[in-house]
């Protein structure tokens, strides 16, 4: 079975239910960069996002 990339941003934002999920990472990474930073205001590298809030799933 493929690995997903996932984003739940309730883990990030209390107040969001916005869920990334892709089997390609690279996708997975922009999609959240560009949610964070469009709705949160909040600009993440794309370590940051690894390391604290996208899931391997």
């Amino acid at each position: 079975m493929a690995q997903a990339h996932k984003l739940d941003c309730e883990a990030a934002a209390a107040d969001c239910r916005f869920i990334i999920q892709s089997e390609n990472e690279e996708e997975a990474l922009e999609l959240a960069k560009n949610h964070m930073k469009e709705v949160h205001g909040q600009d993440y590298t794309d370590e940051e996002l690894k390391e604290d809030h996208l899931q391997v799933v």
